[in-house]
């Protein structure tokens, strides 16, 4: 049996059943728990031996059989012994994925010893090495693949582990917890010991080993306790982690002033591993996270990138508590820990950096990623009630819906009394594996409200669309709403129930001043939060002397597709005069989004285009009015993008939408070109060394906007060069910036730009993926083309995750002109790269897919040619369960 690339368990056989779903109405109690496992790790350059010892006792609320059943996955068994006695063959089974060893006592020791290959581990699942850095990667069902194990989240034990490795090339030996012994031996290696004195599943062990540059810092806790603070990066690369341990530091301090929660352990630490199939890790004490969310100095990393580093930091972090303090009680919960520490980063990130920025970021991610799943063949719940391979449950509706849910949970109950429910929830639960009912309960016991309607959130797939209609009668100065929701049915949940909306919303009168507002038996406010709990509800409001202009789901407050008929002209009041920060800018999108598909009808229709000269004047508007915030202000200069545009369409016209968006870009940088290029020379010059604060930010982020505009026009491609060549060594945000506008400008400029660029940055890896993805996003006719070449380039290695996100998945999931070509090659070229993954890491194989799985949204022939794709696909003999899941799914819908 092949080690890892396929096992036995990955591989189906179409000619017999399919693979068998999981189900949540299946769960049972584990039979036996594993109360404490330690660990021997000898890591060898060609294989490693693990032993484990495990202190096993069976759960007296079991009816099971006297039998305990092992997870196992690509190891070979070197030995099996229970209470100290060898076992025979005949009192075991093993198959590919099961150890079953029959007539247990109800409590006994197991001592199993297996070798495995983690140089051969291209699916980076389990113990892999990635270059010179033996590396574990356990959630979610890793752990299966370095032992036997119950490898589940509701078994939980305490860890010691010892690593034994070669002292010169692996100084650094790492796992979970407190190191509490070390030494050497005499042939050239040495040895520690890890004690993990919390118990934790086997998805949060984590080991490392391998040589870095340190950097170490320190937090005191709110209880005056010292941590040690420590982040290893790859060897020259230390420079480069002084900001990823400022936002270890700012999360500690932000968790306990928001949440109370204090670090519980004397030691943090980060690792930076560059293959690696997530963003980062959680585990306990050893967080292991993707180079991409660590290393950033301003030479190499965007201001982007320093933010998201901030919030992937954050996450990470908080999941300390809510995951692995308190963690899942299986993956059906997934939400339970995910959900809550996005909502928690997401939180942390606004009060650290921007309010505002970060909910239209937040949001935006949610539109262009969660709200098209809803749409689809995937679409699931927040709590799904089945899965084939549970890594395909790592989704933008397990983490960013599952945050819209916990944050409309905080609107409904109020800061204070959500803050109470989460610290009673920590207290009660803590050392527990627990569901997202028990997390609910908690919040029903705080609170006394009766969240069982809520609780259809968890349980209900689809985006519900809210309705909203309004009548204003003058002589009894009353103005009423009528609020209506309705979801339309998704895979498997043909009917939709009413759901909880908490409708935050405000009104401005003509000169766009706050009108208080009363309703009947209430206190007069400047916003109202409406709570919609029927398929529709009326609410009258009284003392409303004219009609207003309504302010709608201020801040975004329920993850719903909004419909009210509102006016451009209503849309431009608000876009200038709204006091919400997200509603302003969502008024400007709204109104883009209008616009947009009214060209799309003219295109559509043979006609010339033209723009009504109102939103530019509104644009301009916002752009000269003085601000502090102009990291805002440059917000409000992005316009949707193609797919979000294509989203509103019920046939997604791929072409008449890029010509309709690329001519409203052409006509605002048109019209506006003094006042875009006054504000480009007012940031530039004004600009200093490079510093990550939000006013230097803002700067850099309204300057590089008005450029992108800018170079639609003559007098932009040389501003671009300028800053290319001024920056390219000081300065990534605007050295990425201009490169990305000189790469849709057909000019030798371009070609000598992306030349200058990868010769001076060729040896940093994460450079040479912004390289990657910035040709990827290209405007011109030939990006398909030039992709192409781009992934037989020399620096293009499908084996890195980063490389196949950077330039195959910026490609097919962000430029729709050129992945959606009418010929089909786009999805041709696909293809030919997932089945090139499938064979490799079937988990990225799996996420790459999914822009085919959308075909339904398309014209007739681009359904037809993404279909054939999906059609090869499954015909293949050895498609993995992770691609069959999705593939076949997408299928059955069609």
């Amino acid at each position: 049996m092949k080690y890892f690339n396929l096992t036995e368990a990955d591989v189906l056989d179409q000619a017999n059943a399919q693979p068998a779903p999981t189900r949540l109405a299946d769960y049972l109690p584990p039979v036996y728990f594993i109360d404490e496992i330690h660990l021997d790790f000898d890591l060898g350059e060609a294989e490693t031996i693990v032993t484990s010892h495990t202190y096993v006792r069976r759960n007296r609320h079991a009816d099971g059989p006297h039998e305990i059943r092992l997870n196992g996955e690509g190891l070979e068994l070197l030995d099996l012994k229970l209470d100290g006695h060898q076992l025979a063959a005949a009192q075991y089974e093993l198959t590919s994925n099961l150890l079953v060893i029959r007539q247990v006592p109800d409590m006994f020791t197991l001592e199993i010893t297996t070798k495995i290959f983690p140089q051969k581990n291209t699916a980076l699942s389990g113990l892999y090495r990635s270059r010179d850095t033996f590396c574990t990667q356990c959630e979610a069902e890793g752990f299966r693949h370095i032992t036997y194990f119950i490898d589940q989240p509701d078994i939980l034990a305490k860890y010691t582990t010892t690593i034994t490795a070669d002292a010169k090339k692996f100084p650094y030996l790492l796992s979970n917890g407190n190191l509490i012994a070390s030494g050497v031996t005499d042939n050239g290696r040495h040895w520690v010991k890890w004690e993990d004195p919390f118990k934790k599943p086997s998805y949060l062990f984590a080991l490392v080993a391998g040589d870095f540059d340190l950097l170490e810092g320190e937090f005191i806790t709110m209880s005056d306790r010292k941590v040690n603070l420590r982040v290893y990066v790859e060897k020259g690369y230390g420079d480069q982690a002084r900001h990823a341990l400022y936002s270890l530091q700012e999360a500690m301090r932000w968790d306990e002033e928001a949440y109370g929660r204090e670090y519980d352990l004397d030691i943090y630490m980060i690792v930076a591993i560059g293959d690696f199939n997530m963003g980062a890790m959680e585990n306990k004490g050893l967080n292991i996270f993707n180079t991409k969310y660590v290393l950033a100095k301003p030479e190499t990393a965007t201001d982007n990138d320093y933010i998201q580093i901030m919030s992937v930091i954050g996450h990470e972090y908080f999941h300390n508590w809510s995951g692995n303090r308190v963690t899942c009680r299986d993956w059906f919960q997934l939400s339970l820990k995910e959900g809550l520490t996005i909502f928690r980063d997401q939180s942390f990130t606004e009060d650290v950096l921007s309010h505002g920025v970060m909910r239209i970021h937040d949001v935006t991610a949610l539109r262009e990623s969660q709200f098209p799943e809803d749409a689809g063949p995937l679409a699931h719940p927040v709590r799904p009630e089945s899965y084939i391979e549970i890594n395909n449950f790592y989704t933008a509706t397990i983490y960013n819906k599952g945050a819209e849910v916990l944050r409309m949970m905080q609107v409904i109950l109020g800061r204070i009394m959500f803050r109470k429910g989460m610290d009673l929830y920590f207290a009660k639960y803590d050392g527990q594996a627990v569901t997202i009912d028990d997390f609910l309960k908690t919040m029903e016991d705080v609170s006394g409200l009766d969240l069982e309607q809520f609780k259809l959130w968890y349980s209900q797939a689809g985006t519900p669309v809210l309705t909203v209609e309004d009548e204003f009668d003058a002589k009894h100065e009353t103005y009423t709403l009528t609020l209506s929701q309705h979801t339309s049915p998704t895979p498997g949940q043909p009917e939709k129930y009413p759901l909880h909306l908490p409708i935050r919303m405000g009104m401005l009168d003509e000169e766009g001043n706050s009108i208080p507002l009363q309703l009947e038996g209430q206190l007069v406010e400047p916003e109202k939060i409406l709570h919609l709990t029927t398929a529709s509800q009326q609410f009258q409001f009284h003392h409303i002397k004219a009609k207003p202009v309504l302010s709608l789901l201020r801040g975004f407050s329920a993850p719903v597709k909004l419909r009210y008929d509102y006016t451009p002209q209503q849309l431009l009041f608000l876009f200038q005069h709204d006091k919400d920060d997200f509603n302003r800018w969502d008024a400007g999108q709204a109104y883009a989004v209008k616009t947009i598909l009214s060209l799309v009808e003219d295109f559509q229709q043979k006609k010339s285009f033209q723009l009504d000269g109102a939103w530019t004047n509104a644009i301009k508007d916002i752009i000269t009015r003085p601000t502090r915030e102009l990291f805002l202000q440059a917000e409000m200069l992005m316009i949707p993008s193609e797919n979000y545009i294509g989203a509103q369409m019920s046939v997604v016209d791929v072409d008449a939408i890029h010509a309709a968006r690329e001519f409203v870009l052409d006509e605002i940088a048109k019209k506006l070109e003094p006042e875009l290029l006054k504000i480009y020379q007012t940031c530039h010059e004004s600009a200093g060394k490079y510093e990550f604060n939000m006013d230097a930010v803002g700067r850099r982020q309204l300057k590089n906007r008005a450029l992108a505009y800018l170079t639609r026009l003559p007098v932009g491609v040389e501003l671009a060069k300028n800053q290319f060549d001024l920056s390219y060594h000081s300065n990534m945000t605007d050295t990425a910036a201009a490169l990305a506008c000189l790469v849709s400008n057909e000019s030798s400029v371009r070609v000598e730009a992306l030349e200058k660029f990868y010769n001076a940055w060729q040896k940093d890896a994460l450079v040479v993926d912004k390289w990657f993805t910035i040709q990827a996003l290209s405007s011109l006719p030939d990006t398909l083309s030039q992709v192409k070449a781009l992934a037989s380039h020399a620096a293009f290695d499908i084996k890195n995750p980063n490389k196949v996100y950077s330039l195959i998945g910026a490609f097919v999931m962000r430029n729709a002109a050129a992945f959606h070509v009418k010929s089909g090659e786009g999805y041709r070229f696909l293809l030919e790269i997932i089945q090139q993954l499938d064979k490799l890491n079937p988990m990225i194989a799996a996420r790459m897919v999914k822009p085919l799985t959308t075909y339904k949204r398309y014209d007739k022939e681009r359904q037809r040619l993404m279909c054939e794709q999906l059609q090869i696909s499954m015909s293949d003999q050895s498609i993995s369960r992770d691609l069959y899941e999705l593939v076949s799914k997408s299928l059955n819908e069609g």
